[in-house]
């Protein structure tokens, strides 16, 4: 149901002054704020926000893969993108348009710009309040519950940028929604903090870069408080349960100006990274890796063992640079939004390889790609895309699932135990494992058992070599409440394989080149390589005449076995593709259109 909210307050901020929607600040620090930093400083540390003191319980910082009531955006700047988030998102959830007048905005979705009109306005809602920018991600406000599934309350850092309002919008939020809002915006509790520069594995794991200890330190513009790397960790404790030696926070890119992770990764759930990859020894790539490869040696995912890797190619200009020479177009600045995940394109001989990842990597999610690169919505250009633009806000009563996957197995005796941590505020009345080796089939039931400290177990019957198996877990709370993990399930699920000798044994010695795609292809090549195990491989294109024209990748694989390579400079014409390591060699030929 369409609605606008206009408190007392608003209507007097709308009686002084915000007749016009703000004009669009860069995501990076504009010439003229330079000189605003220290009045913003000074006035923030006499500002009235929230509650400026630690919870005084253990809270708990949602993940983005959780459920939300709502997805908030302010209406200025690069409308057309922000119309097609709307168009989607509204299917999912409340939207939250933050504007000076609604009136226009509604006009804007109704007329037949972008995508053509919207058919109606329900589930958008117009609140009118004050606001500087775009940004609303960095802006924006976390959220934090009290006994991990209990009372949802917003957490507001002190933003990197001086711009008041947008610092202040986390108030009119939670008046708006009726949600009190913990703030860290005053001395001795100050803590500056932007969340492009977050994410939160929803049990106690968190990651950023290092930018946090430096806004933080004695060189920060922003803080009145200067903190150590411990004292910024011991903040994120108090205020949102990040658990000590769980903050993770990685050197910083030479080449991304804001500094921002969602800027090149992402966590899809407690146990996997989303990273984006460059051509080997590019751009930023090698930083990247040095942070990927730290994580896997010294921080194990919530569950022990070490992060899955999702590789997905970030994407070079028409031209063919990348940053220093070119934005930073990356699709891992995406978002969820319960079922649906929006996702910035750019051109579409990348944007097929990088959905396909994303599908792959996210059955039955609705995976939408809104263009982020084209001559009047360019906001790839000014260092920031979708998921910098947007905002959600939990549900206010979570049914908590954590679950480790099951991985292939060599079993085919005993049965494949599924355990899952399942919470909800009224209790759980009951879970059941639904599997299938056959979506097409459908799901067999199985009731789930409860255990201590909230662990529910149910075991899929052992199957022969071979078999791919599927599954998704539902829970119903005391409450009546239901809820499935994966959200998108049964559309959605997760997989193993049952795996024999004839499985685990290549036919042939050394790498095999499992696939190529595109084929042909005008630009992106996406090349996946089975059997090389920890061997350096040496991949290749040779030309008609046997003369090497490109060299792809020297060295060892990376654990998803995959090479992203951009051929767009080479002739059309037809090349070998050949991997070699020192046991064996694979060639395939691949078409350059």
């Amino acid at each position: 149901m369409r609605s606008l909210l206009l408190s007392a307050s608003v209507l007097f901020i709308c009686l002084t002054g915000l007749a016009q929607e703000p004009t669009g600040l860069p995501h990076t620090l504009a010439p003229h704020e330079q000189e605003l930093i220290r009045p913003y400083r000074d006035s923030r540390a006499g500002a009235s926000r929230g509650i400026t003191t630690p919870p005084t319980f253990a809270p708990r910082t949602m993940a983005e893969w959780e459920e939300i009531q709502t997805l908030v955006i302010t209406w200025t700047s690069y409308t057309g993108i922000l119309k097609q988030i709307v168009r989607e998102a509204k299917n999912e959830c409340e939207v939250m348009i933050v504007c000076s007048n609604p009136t226009t905005v509604q006009n804007y979705l109704l007329n037949s710009q972008y995508g053509g009109p919207l058919t109606d306005l329900d589930n958008i809602t117009f609140l009118v309040a004050p606001f500087n920018s775009i940004w609303t991600r960095d802006f924006g406000p976390e959220c934090i519950y009290e006994n991990e599934v209990d009372s949802l309350y917003l957490l507001d850092w002190l933003y990197n940028r001086p711009r008041p309002e947008d610092d202040a919008l986390s108030d009119a939020l939670g008046t708006a929604k009726n949600i009190a809002v913990y703030s860290t915006t005053q001395a001795p509790y100050d803590l500056v903090h932007t969340g492009g520069n977050f994410m939160s594995d929803g049990f106690g794991t968190a990651f950023s870069s290092e930018l946090v200890d430096e806004e933080n330190g004695p060189n920060g513009e922003y803080n009145q408080t200067v903190r150590t790397s411990a004292g910024v960790d011991a903040m994120m404790q108090q205020f949102m349960g990040i658990t000590p030696g769980r903050y993770v926070k990685m050197q910083q890119l030479l080449y991304d100006n804001i500094n921002h992770i969602d800027m090149h990764m992402k966590l899809i759930d407690e146990e996997t990274l989303l990273v984006g990859q460059f051509p080997t020894g590019l751009s930023d790539g090698p930083r990247i890796e040095q942070n990927v490869q730290m994580i896997i040696d010294d921080v194990p995912s919530v569950f022990g063992d070490p992060y899955r890797l999702v590789r997905i190619p970030m994407p070079p200009s028409t031209g063919g640079q990348f940053p220093p020479n070119a934005s930073y177009r990356t699709y891992a600045n995406n978002i969820f939004i319960n079922g649906t995940v929006l996702v910035p394109t750019y051109r579409t001989e990348y944007d097929t390889t990088g959905l396909r990842i994303l599908r792959e990597a996210l059955p039955g999610y609705n995976v939408v790609g809104i263009d982020c690169d084209n001559s009047d919505q360019n906001i790839i250009s000014a260092s920031g895309a979708i998921h910098c633009i947007t905002k959600g806000i939990g549900v206010a009563d979570p049914l908590l699932i954590k679950h480790q996957r099951l991985v292939d197995t060599y079993e085919t005796v005993q049965p494949y135990t599924v355990e899952a941590y399942i919470r909800h505020r009224s209790g759980i009345s009951g879970a059941e494992v639904y599997w299938t080796t056959d979506t097409t089939a459908g799901f067999t039931a199985l009731p789930m058992t409860a255990g201590a400290d909230n662990m529910w177990t149910a075991a899929i019957p052992a199957q022969p070599a071979g078999t791919e198996i599927f599954y998704y877990i539902h829970a119903t709370a005391n409450s009546g409440k239901q809820q499935v993990r994966p959200i998108v399930a049964p559309e959605g699920w997760w997989k193993f394989r049952v795996l024999g000798l004839s499985t685990a044994v290549p036919d042939v010695a050394g790498p095999v080149i499992a696939e190529v795609f595109p084929n042909p292809t005008s630009s992106l090549l996406m090349v996946t390589v089975d059997g090389a195990g920890a061997a350096p491989v040496r991949m290749t294109l040779l030309d008609a005449t046997g003369r090497e024209v490109m060299l792809l990748h020297n060295g060892t694989l990376h654990a998803d076995r995959r090479v992203f390579a951009d051929i767009s400079y080479l002739a059309e014409a037809t090349y070998m593709l050949v991997v070699q390591s020192a046991t064996g060699r694979s060639v395939m030929r691949v078409m350059k259109r």
